[in-house]
């Protein structure tokens, strides 16, 4: 018995691209509405949460003193006065905020590109090189990432007191130069994306150690050190109670510190709520910017092909 066999007609180039087109009926991982629904509300309450405390501050920012509180706190006021506000907060005190505003600067801006460094020469060590201790080492940083800072202010004064670093930038910016975090997620990072044959190959090629460092490991490691960049950045510009036990001089303190001594005194003079809220406007904008122009450096696959199994 003989069965006939019916030809096939290859597929043209128009009917594959419509099959491929054509959507598929199964349920595949990926075609579940509802998990897709959830997610997506879940995205959209997160969203929410942390952009209504920014968007009150932008409304307020615009506001009197007799319009914040004699209004809605989501609804524009009467008068539009952001300007006005603004203004304010630059020029009072012989504009003592821009001070305070270049302080937090020198601070997040130095302490945390210094310790993203640190962070990752120290995490790249531990991940490509192996030495008695070093187990131990990477113990006792993840030990310190479990100690909060506000355990250890008190400490820092005393030390830098007997020092004589107390009141003075150093001691604020020196403890910002640390970042067990930071290594802790380099030395990951570092161990899974920084290949052993690109370093190897380096090394035949005549780099030393140093130079592949920064040259090979740097570039891998990009989007691991944006992130400690920006952690640390956000940490440091927003960190409170360390320069709150470091520093007495009002020139030294940062907008943290310079932004809560103006709402302290707003029981007794009302005027000071549109100097805090304009200079909490003005106070997220550099970490705002330093978002956006970061982001683009979070992506991954950097070296993706460029070692062959």
């Amino acid at each position: 018995m003989t069965t006939a066999t019916v030809p096939t007609r290859p597929l043209d180039p128009a009917d594959r691209r419509a099959a491929v087109a054509e959507p598929s009926t199964g349920r595949g991982p990926g075609r579940r509405p509802a998990t897709t629904i959830l997610v997506t509300g879940i995205l959209v309450v997160v969203a929410v949460y942390f952009l209504v405390p920014v968007y009150w501050v932008v409304v307020a920012a615009t506001k009197t003193t007799d319009d914040l509180f004699g209004t809605n706190g989501f609804l524009l006021g009467e008068h539009f006065a952001l300007l006005e506000n603004l203004g304010a907060v630059l020029t009072y005190n012989d504009g003592i905020f821009v001070r305070w505003f270049l302080n937090s600067v020198l601070y997040a801006g130095v302490g945390a590109l210094v310790a993203t460094y640190l962070a990752a020469a120290a995490g790249y060590a531990l991940a490509k090189y192996r030495f008695r201790g070093s187990n131990l080492v990477f113990g006792l940083v993840l030990g310190g990432v479990l100690v909060p800072g506000t355990a250890t202010a008190l400490p820092l004064f005393l030390l830098f007191s007997q020092l004589g670093l107390a009141n003075t930038y150093w001691s604020v910016l020196i403890p910002s130069l640390v970042s067990p975090f930071g290594l802790f997620l380099c030395r990951i990072y570092a161990d899974a994306t920084v290949d052993g044959s690109l370093v190897e190959a380096a090394r035949i090629d005549g780099a030393g150690e140093l130079r592949i460092f920064h040259t090979i490991g740097l570039r891998i490691m990009t989007p691991a050190l944006v992130t400690v960049f920006l952690f640390q950045l956000v940490g440091i510009w927003n960190n409170y109670f360390l320069p709150l036990v470091m520093l007495s001089d009002q020139d030294l303190y940062p907008i943290t510190l310079g932004l809560n001594n103006w709402n302290s005194q707003t029981d007794r003079l009302p005027e000071f709520y549109e100097l805090t809220t304009g200079g909490v406007l003005l106070s997220i904008i550099p970490l705002a910017v330093a978002m956006i122009m970061l982001q683009r450096f979070w992506r991954g696959g950097l070296t993706e092909g460029a070692v062959k199994a």
